[in-house]
């Protein structure tokens, strides 16, 4: 069993930057996939970055690439999403799983124009 909790959302300005945090508890974190899922209000769930289990391959959605960085410190089970250049389409609940099978709950991200 995998727990993950999710931080670091607020509310920024158009342009600004956010760091998210993803703790997880369990001796498996680092031996598998991570990533980060967003939910707008009244929208699916979409794909925002995800990384492998070393931290050197990452992927990102077209929307948020080269303004978004995911990574990942396997020693402290922590994966993070620096996001900066917000803008107010970033705006959603920001959720991280691992292997798409856990999920945390969320953390809201709301960037004002």
């Amino acid at each position: 069993q995998v727990q993950l909790v999710e931080s670091g959302g607020g509310l920024v300005q158009t342009g600004g930057s956010l760091r998210l945090s993803c703790a997880a508890s369990g001796s498996t974190f680092s031996t598998y996939g991570t990533g980060w899922f967003r939910q707008a209000p009244g929208k699916e769930r979409e794909f925002v970055a995800a990384i492998n289990w070393s931290g050197g391959s990452t992927h990102y959605a077209d929307s948020v690439k080269g303004r978004f960085t995911i990574s990942r410190d396997n020693a402290k089970n922590t994966m993070y999403l620096q996001m900066n250049s917000l803008k107010p389409e970033d705006t959603a609940v920001y959720y991280c799983h691992t292997r798409l099978v856990y999920w945390g709950h969320g953390t809201q991200v709301t960037v004002s124009s």
